[in-house]
């Protein structure tokens, strides 16, 4: 089947939507002097299992916030223009899935931020691209390479230890192994020319006929010449008689 990619509203509404709840939260946080952090993941602790739910939206400070939301809105509008039938559970079972993750491997420290997300979304849109082998998913596979490709240093531990690399690890596996799980349509250039086409038979076509099967230009066959029977009358007589004639000389009737 083709796909078309069109816009809606969704892909706008939906990364903007998110990502001010992340800054209502730090505002929430922020104006009535809250202390969010202790209900971040706090790994193999029965305590810190609801971190899995609200990590994401904990943040320790601007800096870190910014930096979350920046890729947060360009991924999430990607993920909703591109695969609109797999975004919200993309984003859900990433939450859910990246967190379990690292309240898993993690090491006994809380640990908040939407970076595990982030990582989520990088992984999925840029294997899902190179899996379907279409151009422009491939193209944006590249794109997320190019913007993005640096990320990947942060999923390595002692790189800086302040920050989750257990969670960004976690999160781009949990990106991978989704980008295999869920299946999307084919996806395929819309056919312009009837070679394209996927009933095309090229035994039809009046150029192709001008090919034999090695590939050599011959001449179609003449049309055969038909007998049209030609009937004159006359006054006093009719007079019948045959003439040969072509089709594409056969004379047309006057009106």
């Amino acid at each position: 089947m083709e796909k078309d990619f069109k816009y809606t509203n969704a892909v706008m509404a939906f990364p903007l939507f998110f990502v001010l709840s992340l800054w209502l939260v730090y505002w929430i946080e922020i104006r009535f002097h809250y202390n969010f952090t202790t209900n971040g993941i706090l790994p193999r602790t029965f305590s810190g299992l609801q971190g899995i739910v609200w990590s994401p939206f904990i943040h320790a400070n601007l800096s870190h916030l910014y930096h979350n939301s920046v890729p947060l809105l360009v991924l999430l509008a990607a993920l909703q223009y591109f695969y609109p039938q797999h975004s919200l559970v993309v984003v859900v079972a990433g939450i859910l899935v990246s967190g379990s993750l690292t309240w898993l491997i993690g090491r006994s420290s809380y640990h908040i931020g939407a970076s595990g997300l982030v990582y989520v979304l990088v992984g999925f849109v840029f294997l899902k691209g190179i899996l379907t082998k279409y151009f422009r998913l491939v193209a944006l596979s590249l794109t997320v390479v190019l913007v993005y490709g640096g990320m990947i240093w942060y999923v390595l531990p002692k790189v800086d230890d302040a920050i989750s690399w257990e969670g960004h690890l976690a999160g781009l596996l949990t990106g991978f192994v989704f980008a295999i799980l869920f299946k999307t349509p084919e996806y395929r250039t819309k056919a312009k020319y009837d070679w394209e086409k996927t009933d095309f038979d090229p035994s039809e076509d009046k150029f192709m006929q001008r090919f034999d099967a090695n590939g050599n230009f011959v001449n179609l066959p003449e049309p055969p010449i038909e007998e049209i029977p030609v009937a004159y009358f006359s006054s006093d007589r009719v007079v019948n008689y045959e003439l040969v004639v072509t089709k594409e000389n056969e004379p047309k009737p006057e009106s």
